[in-house]
Order: C-alpha cells, then sequence, then structure tokens
C-alpha cells in the first residue's frame, strides 16, 4: 500500500512536471507569436510613414523622379513612376557589368586578360584612361572595376567593344529589363545629340539588383562580383551622404547634363533594402537632385532604425 502511495506521488510529480514543461514552452511560443505581431505591426506604421515622408519630398522637389525602394526581407515595395524611361547615363553601366561577368563564366571573355589602351578607346568625361598612354595595358577585371567603382568611361568604351553591343542588348533582355538597352555608346555626346540615347528604368533597375542580391544571375559568382565591385563605388554624394559610415552600401550613381541618378543595395543589421532613385531636371547643375536622392535614401534607412 505504501509503494502504490510512492508510485502515485512519483507520477503526479512527474506529469506536473511535463505540465509546467509544456505549459511554460506553449507560453514561449506564445509570447514569441506575440512580438512578432507587434512587430510586424511596427513596421507596416513605419512604412506608411516611410511612404509619406517620400511622396512629401517628391512633391517639394524641382523636375521628374523615378523611385523604387524595397524591403527585401518583406518584400514590401514603395514606387513612385518606376517604368518612366529616363536617359540612363552610368547607370547603364550596372547591367553592362553583369553581363561582362556573366560573359566570362560563359567562356566569352577571360577577366585576366590584359587589354592594350588605344588612343580611338578613349572617351571624355569620368575616369582616369582618357590620361593614360596609349599601350598602357589593363586587365579585363580592372577595367570592369574602373566602369565602375570610377565610372570611367574609356574602360566602359573598351569592355563594351569587347563583349559587343548585341550581346550586351540580348543580356539585358534575358536578365528580365523590359526598358533598358545601348543604343549608343557611353559618352558618344554626338549620337545623344541626334537624338540617341540610352534609357533606363527605376523598375529595371530596381529588378536587376534583386537578382544580384538573390545570387540569380547565372552562377553565383556573377552576383558577388558585382555587389564586391559596387561597393567600391568611390563617389558618395548620394545614396551614402547622410547615412552612417559603418553601413555597407553596393551602389552606382549616374551623371549627365539634366540628370542625375543613384540605385543600390543597403546591407543594415536590422534588414537590406534596394533603393533606386532616377531624377531629370532643368536646374543649372545636379546639387538640388543629388540632395533630393540623399534624403529619400535617408528615409529609408530611418525605417529601419
Amino acid at each position: 500500500m505504501k509503494a502504490k502511495k510512492i508510485f502515485l506521488f512519483i507520477t503526479v510529480v512527474i506529469l506536473v512536471g511535463f505540465a509546467v514543461f509544456f505549459s511554460q514552452q506553449y507560453y514561449a511560443v506564445f509570447q514569441k507569436a506575440k512580438q512578432e505581431r507587434l512587430l510586424s505591426e511596427v513596421r507596416k506604421v513605419a512604412w506608411q510613414e516611410l511612404q509619406q515622408r517620400i511622396r512629401s519630398e517628391i512633391s517639394q522637389f524641382k523636375g521628374e523622379a523615378g523611385i523604387v525602394i524595397k524591403d527585401l526581407g518583406t518584400g514590401w515595395e514603395f514606387s513612385h513612376e518606376k517604368v518612366k524611361l529616363f536617359p540612363s547615363a552610368s547607370l547603364v553601366k550596372i547591367p553592362l557589368m553583369a553581363a561582362c561577368f556573366l560573359a566570362a563564366d560563359q567562356g566569352r571573355i577571360k577577366l585576366d586578360r590584359n587589354i592594350a589602351l588605344k588612343s580611338s578607346d578613349k572617351l571624355t568625361g569620368s575616369g582616369v584612361l582618357k590620361d593614360m598612354p596609349a599601350g598602357a595595358t589593363f586587365s579585363v577585371e580592372r577595367l570592369i572595376g574602373l566602369m565602375i567603382y570610377d565610372s570611367d568611361n574609356t574602360a566602359t568604351n573598351i569592355v563594351t567593344n569587347l563583349v559587343g553591343i548585341d550581346y550586351l542588348n540580348n543580356t539585358f533582355k534575358s536578365f528580365g529589363l523590359k526598358n533598358t538597352d545601348l543604343s549608343r555608346k557611353i559618352a558618344d555626346y554626338q549620337l545623344r545629340d541626334k537624338g540617341i540615347e540610352n534609357y533606363t528604368t527605376a523598375e529595371d533597375m530596381a529588378l536587376l539588383l534583386d537578382r544580384i542580391y538573390r545570387r540569380s544571375l547565372g552562377n553565383k559568382n556573377v552576383s558577388d562580383q558585382c555587389i564586391s565591385m559596387m561597393k567600391l563605388t568611390r563617389l558618395n554624394d548620394r545614396i551614402p551622404k547622410y547615412l552612417p559610415v559603418a553601413i555597407t552600401i553596393a551602389h552606382k550613381t549616374g551623371l549627365e547634363k539634366g540628370v542625375c541618378h543613384d540605385a543600390g543595395i543597403i546591407f543594415t543589421n536590422k534588414g537590406d533594402f534596394i533603393i533606386v532613385v532616377l531624377t531629370k531636371h532643368a536646374n543649372s547643375n545636379s546639387t538640388p537632385s543629388k540632395e533630393f536622392i540623399a534624403k529619400v535614401s535617408l528615409y529609408a534607412y530611418k525605417y529601419f532604425e
């Protein structure tokens, strides 16, 4: 009889123990779910505030703007005139870079091949190669790098000739870009003055950056190489201007008379996002457009704070 009482007592203790354990587990799961719901609600409110702030900036901006901001965690997207055509300026160097790395992955070109600079390659505008002596040699990979982090027009001209405009335009289409092409070479202002222009949209640039971020451009290395190059961009007067120095940003700017752009991926401890801002203006200089892009970028960053 005594043994039965002991057995019953032990059984009750065990059952109570199990009950306490599972109730604690259930409570922890319940609390976690509650916290996630609250966090989701907070993020929704912050996202709505972000959109209101950007719309306010757009209403005050003296020019045209095409914008896409995408939260890469939730997939939420804010857009404004995302399919509007803008002269791409140097932004076209992003898909050009991706196409070159894909061409290397396919064996069409070799990144370690050295190419001699010719006088006929030199273009005006941004970059240092135009001032280099003819005969100086650079690897294809170095030329792609100069095209991105220094926005070198001469380097762009060389790699464009290397892979060919037809290959580039066909590859742009294979990336899913609907309104981005090369109708003329970079800095060919004579053709531009005749009305031949390279165009893109905020939607296309955001799509390409999304595919780069998700490593879905051919081999994974293609995307990794693109991100590594864009992280080295030296011109930081737009998207990065008001952001903490410690934030990692992979971006590329574009600038010509009357147009000013920036597009990139911002990596933060609380989430990553894509930001594309294309602008067209009639101002005497690009300072207002650069400030507009910098403010939109700051608002997007604050959303994650």
